[in-house]
């Protein structure tokens, strides 16, 4: 009877994943890398297709106008507060000058977005490749249309910022990729 009291009242240090704490994920369960495709054609297949690259700049060019715009406008409705004024007068001033901006800049940005991921989308069509001359081209064409109501020399240097600005934007993805780690 002793002995298997004995037993009941030991404790014992046993834990049976002590093991696996110390231990990467990626050797524990063999996680790829890479992205994982279906089919070979996904995989070679390297770029956004014309629909998906108009929907993401037009997107993204009118989310990052109208929060630009928005905090720009909230900004231009606290200075533009009047010392006799109410809270509640001078939240709306700030509401009502962030929603104008926010959708200014926003429908600008969008048109932008637009305007470039047609005109990408058209010279990597014609041209049967899809190299940085084609991004800076589509920058250059964007900023000459966008700005093309105002006259030949604001066109002409409309389309300058907006060819130097995309080639820049590319070779500023490519140095990212290569030198920053993920």
């Amino acid at each position: 009877m002793d002995d298997s009291n004995d037993h009941n009242q030991k404790y014992y240090n046993y834990h049976p994943y002590q093991d696996l704490y110390n231990v990467p994920a990626q050797s524990l369960y063999k996680l790829p890398t890479s992205p994982e495709f279906l089919f070979h054609e996904e995989a070679a297949h390297q770029r956004r297709s014309w629909s998906e690259n108009l929907q993401y700049y037009t997107g993204t060019g009118y989310l990052s106008g109208a929060i630009i715009g928005g905090a720009k406008g909230s900004l231009d409705g606290i200075r533009s507060a009047e010392p006799g004024d109410t809270l509640k007068l001078r939240i709306n001033r700030i509401l009502n000058s962030g929603g104008h901006m926010g959708r200014k800049f926003g429908n600008n940005l969008g048109v932008l977005g637009l305007m470039f991921a047609g005109l990408e989308s058209a010279l990597i069509q014609y041209r049967d490749t899809d190299d940085l001359v084609n991004t800076a081209l589509a920058g250059l064409g964007t900023g000459a249309i966008y700005r093309a109501a105002r006259g030949p020399r604001s066109a002409a240097i409309a389309g300058a910022i907006g060819g130097i600005a995309a080639a820049a934007a590319v070779a500023g993805k490519q140095v990212i990729k290569r030198y920053v780690p993920i």
